[in-house]
């Protein structure tokens, strides 16, 4: 017997005789198929979580093929980032993530997975992906949960009946990726979930991306004034993220500056309202979202936070890597993210006079800000850079899947 079988890529693949060989052959044959991965989202509009997934696909080129599910119709907004010649589709009519527990809704979500090779899954509002592999586990491919964060609804602390519900889904997964130290702890502690199915991954990215001069043009209504100093930000515009508290912590700042608010959601008008009743409505900028953080962050004379809660923001990351001070309540990684020459700027709590008092200095200090940023820069090009998140997520997932190399360039 002398036969070849050929792959997507045309290399023909000798096979001699014997099973072995056979088997051989077949492999390589499979290998040279895209992987077929299957995204199941809370949301797929733009935020941490959805710009690292983006920049997994976009590093895996045409070694995968994806379908992206959003429990939330509608909220797509990522798939801008998709850069061109990564192949995916925006699944239609799969079945529903969200809803209440129901066995017909766990086996519908069971059957659309078995036609995949992975099954990513991130957040609260996907979980229910785990839970169908639980209950109708047969032929269902390898999943890996993803979790980033906490939405408002437990920003003040997590709901025992979502404790229980995530450790029996995660008993499905074959391992859990986390970005941060204290998400990493919840899952051991109180998910209980084994130390060898916990990935702590951190969010990295193209950090020499940030060091040139932004885009003139890149915020649109804004054109810096002189000796001002200009405030920004970077977030989806949700409750958590408390961002009417940051605009009255930056009314009561003394001395010019501009609040530039990137990112868009629902509590938009609150935020206009709290800057008019702050009387700073002419100083706040909201040009909406924009993609490619690093055309505009270098506008920025330093990046504030203001959430409730927070994991391993991105956003720190990528003022960092822009050699930016950072201010922001001690939440999440955050203080362990900062280089030491920014801790006095970590406010002691989540209010807008600790902000307010963190922010005046910097404001008053245009050397303390360089010093500071100059910091943060090096802390991110040693730490953050997206190289080793990327391999270390390709080895995750092929590692699912018994495939190793299918992902890796």
């Amino acid at each position: 017997m002398d036969s070849r079988l050929r792959g997507n890529d045309g290399v023909g693949i000798r096979a001699r005789g014997g099973l072995g060989e056979m088997a051989s052959a077949t492999y390589g044959c499979l290998m040279a198929q895209p992987i077929r991965i299957l995204h199941l989202h809370s949301t797929f509009d733009l935020g941490g979580k959805e710009a690292r997934a983006v920049r997994l696909m976009n590093a895996f080129g045409d070694r995968a093929r994806h379908v992206i599910v959003s429990s939330m119709e509608g909220r797509y907004g990522a798939q801008a980032r998709i850069e061109k010649g990564v192949r995916y589709e925006i699944a239609q009519n799969p079945p529903p993530l969200a809803g209440r527990p129901s066995v017909a809704r766990y086996e519908a979500i069971a059957r659309y997975m078995r036609g995949f090779d992975l099954v990513l899954t991130y957040n609260w509002g996907a979980i229910d992906g785990a839970m169908a592999r639980r209950a109708f586990g047969r032929q269902v491919p390898p999943l890996v949960h993803h979790e980033d964060g906490f939405n408002e609804d437990e920003a003040g602390g997590l709901k025992r009946e979502r404790n229980l519900y995530r450790r029996l889904a995660l008993g499905a997964a074959y391992a859990l990726a986390v970005p941060s130290e204290t998400l990493e702890r919840i899952a051991l502690e109180t998910w209980k979930q084994p130390r060898g199915k916990v990935h702590r991954i951190v969010n990295g990215i193209a950090t020499m991306a940030y060091a040139g001069d932004p885009e003139p043009k890149a915020i649109p209504g804004f054109v810096r004034k002189p000796k001002e100093v200009v405030i920004g930000t970077v977030a989806g515009l949700r409750a958590v993220k408390d961002l009417p508290a940051l605009v009255r912590a930056v009314g009561g700042l003394a001395g010019k500056y501009r609040l530039v608010i990137v990112g868009e959601g629902p509590e938009r008008a609150a935020i206009e309202r709290a800057a008019m009743a702050m009387g700073i409505d002419d100083r706040l900028v909201m040009p909406g979202f924009l993609d490619r953080p690093y055309r505009y962050m270098r506008h920025f004379d330093l990046l504030a936070l203001s959430s409730r809660s927070e994991q391993f923001p991105i956003s720190v990351v990528e003022a960092m890597a822009a050699g930016l001070p950072i201010v922001a309540p001690p939440v999440g990684d955050v203080p362990r993210m900062i280089a030491p020459e920014n801790f006095p700027f970590i406010a002691g709590q989540a209010n807008e006079v600790m902000l307010r008092d963190a922010i005046q200095p910097l404001m008053d200090d245009a050397a303390l800000r360089a010093r500071v940023g100059a910091a943060n820069q090096a802390k991110a090009r040693a730490e953050f850079d997206e190289a080793v998140m990327i391999a270390r997520y390709a080895a995750l997932y092929e590692g699912a899947m018994g495939r190793p190399g299918a992902l890796s360039a």
